[in-house]
């Protein structure tokens, strides 16, 4: 007998109705409009992926942090938030405020004052070709697995929506196919939008996106602190290790996160942070889009305000879903012959029990086989990527149902659409343009461009299935960072404030530092995971982490650390380029920006100060 997988994902009904149906419909027609639209426009490959650097510095912004507000970011914060706790909210407060300060103050200058069309690029004009190649060929596999995530976590969600159910009864389709099918069906959507208008589209799309999740989420966020009495309710049911985000990080034993508190500022603070922020080409792509230097300058700082404040849209949550009483986990499990039922025929049905979850969070079920997973004590996993689809099914009512699942669905699609377009951009730039076919016209590049989005989206459907394994995407992408973030950090952060790092040292390093990671997690494995395997331990097990997330820390750290020893040895072994060389790519050697036109509330560094004003305020109130 085959179950109704999406009905045991979640064990809530989902009840869409014409105006639920309608509010998703209109948002579809918008990212496609806005594609046609747009189309007139891409006459040069500089429109197509560079969206002719002529935006505002607000719009920008606002796809600056638009861009890393995905799947990852709604899904995978929630999840964390019912997984760690409110800990969780230092992936924006120490894990992204100063690294988007840092980047709008001193990298902004380098990126757009050298004209470079890419982060690989960028390390061409400092280092070398070989460098470039490396990074251009790790950060395709990184935007392709963080595209394939976003894939997937629509997936999960519409199929525990019962979206398509009636509809695969009626044909008589087995119901473990509409996993497949929601993946396919988002794969075309972003597939029509993003190679009609590029990165224009896309970062349009961003802007909408983050106003449905603000839209979406307020309201939920408001209702389901009514319904546990509050912060103060939350506090009573899961004690200071949920609901303090500095207390207990003395020990890695004391607290959700299960890493010590220099693990965490090191390695989430410093590494994965400045690593992601400060070289990730998704994001800095949206500022280099900007109409002037100055304007590139403010696209982060700007982003950096209503950033601080999303824990309260994206962690709560979370911890809301997994303080309310436990839902009941006894289903009704339809036969496959329920399809018949649809045709006159006899259905049968079985009441199927399985293990309970806690609060809104269920157990963990394999999407295609409907089987209960365990980690490797036999005890069931929860799906925590499920506490905020829960959450809006449990809470949400007619019309603003359909607003919050909207605000999903949009923070998917564009996570989706902002690795895509940087993938397209850096395949064409970086490798195709450089390696495969120099001297093109620039038609001809536009044209790759657009193949490029098609190849870019069937990798990242191939990758949507490998991250299946994990509970928290949240925990995927950071184990993708750390493997090519965190060694790129030290190669950027030496090449930019240290003139004698040479262009083999930092391909050495760089290489070393991202093969050191695969070392460290095939050597470790995470006390949650189910067994040897993707979450590590595939050489041997010699230290066993507490949580992936201390593992992902660690192995930043490891990463970076290895690349940093090793460039520096081979930069002072090997000869340095000529100081006239590296004006504009070396801090020291590079004019600073005029600002004595002014005012003093116009300077970055007025809007810097104000930011980590208020990060500060932040957390003292949850120390």
């Amino acid at each position: 007998m085959t179950l109704t997988l999406s009905t045991l994902a979640t064990g809530l009904t989902t009840n869409l109705t014409i105006l639920d149906w309608l509010i998703m419909l209109v948002y579809f027609a918008f990212v496609l409009g806005t594609g046609f639209v747009l189309k007139r426009y891409m006459r040069t490959s500089t429109d197509f992926f560079l969206a002719g650097r002529r935006l505002p510095a607000w719009v920008c912004g606002l796809a600056f942090i638009s861009a890393n507000l995905g799947a990852q970011e709604v899904i995978g914060m929630g999840a964390s938030g019912a997984k760690y706790g409110i800990v969780t909210s230092q992936f924006y407060w120490i894990g992204a405020i100063p690294a988007m300060v840092f980047v709008g103050l001193f990298m902004m200058p380098f990126y757009y004052g050298s004209k470079a069309r890419s982060v690989p690029e960028y390390l061409k004009l400092r280092y070398d070709e070989k460098t470039r190649a490396w990074n251009a060929g790790s950060f395709a596999v990184m935007t392709v697995f963080s595209s394939g995530i976003s894939m997937y976590a629509m997936a999960i969600l519409i199929q525990s929506l019962h979206v398509f159910d009636g509809l695969f009864l009626h044909f008589g389709l087995p119901l473990g196919w509409i996993f497949h099918f929601s993946i396919f069906l988002s794969a075309i959507v972003v597939l029509g939008y993003i190679s009609l208008g590029g990165l224009t589209s896309a970062i349009y799309n961003e802007v909408l996106q983050f106003f449905l999740i603000v839209a979406g989420f307020l309201p939920l966020v408001w209702i389901g602190l009514k319904n546990v009495g509050g912060w103060h309710g939350i506090q009573r049911t899961l004690g200071p290790a949920y609901t303090h985000s500095w207390r207990g990080l003395a020990h890695a034993n004391t607290n959700p996160l299960g890493t010590e508190w220099y693990a965490l500022v090191f390695g989430l603070g410093f590494v994965l942070s400045f690593g992601y922020w400060c070289t990730d080409f998704l994001v800095i792509q949206s500022a280099m889009a900007a109409e002037s230097h100055l304007a590139a300058r403010r696209v982060p700082l700007i982003a950096a305000i209503p950033k601080m404040f999303f824990p309260f849209l994206v962690i709560l949550p979370g911890l809301i879903a997994i303080s309310i009483p436990t839902v009941s986990q006894h289903f009704t499990a339809q036969a496959q012959t329920a399809a018949a039922s649809t045709r006159g025929g006899p259905s049968s049905a079985a009441v199927v029990s399985i293990p309970e979850g806690r609060g809104l969070i269920p157990v963990e079920l394999d999407p295609i086989s409907g089987r209960v997973l365990r980690d490797n004590k036999g005890q069931p996993l929860l799906n925590y990527d499920l506490a905020i689809p829960n959450m809006l099914l449990h809470f949400f009512p007619t019309g603003i149902l359909g607003l919050g699942l909207t605000a999903l669905l949009a923070s998917f699609m564009s996570g989706m659409a902002g690795n895509v377009t940087a993938f397209n951009t850096v395949w064409t730039y970086d490798l195709y343009q450089s390696y495969i076919h120099k001297g093109a016209s620039d038609e001809h590049y536009l044209w790759m461009g657009r193949m490029a989005t098609i190849g870019g989206i069937i990798l990242s459907i191939a990758a949507a299935y490998f991250v299946s394994s994990f509970n928290n995407i949240m925990d995927a992408l950071q184990l993708v960072f750390s493997f090519v973030n965190a060694p790129l950090l030290a190669t950027f952060l030496l090449g930019m404030f240290w003139k004698r790092t040479t262009g083999h040292g930092a391909f050495w390093g760089l290489m070393t530092g991202t093969f050191a990671a695969a070392v460290h997690t095939g050597l470790t494995l995470p006390a949650d995971a189910p067994g040897v395997g993707i979450h590590g331990g595939w050489i041997a097990v010699l230290h066993v982490y507490p949580s992936t997330m201390a593992q992902n820390f660690w192995t930043a750290i490891w990463a970076f650390s290895v690349c940093s020893v090793l460039t520096i040895g081979l930069s002072l072994l090997t000869e340095p380029r000529k100081e006239e060389e590296l004006v504009g790519l070396v801090y020291s050697l590079t004019p600073k920006p005029a600002e004595g036109h002014l005012l003093w509330y116009q300077k970055p560094v007025t809007l810097a100060i104000a930011v980590l004003a208020m990060l500060v305020v932040l957390n003292l109130v949850f120390l």
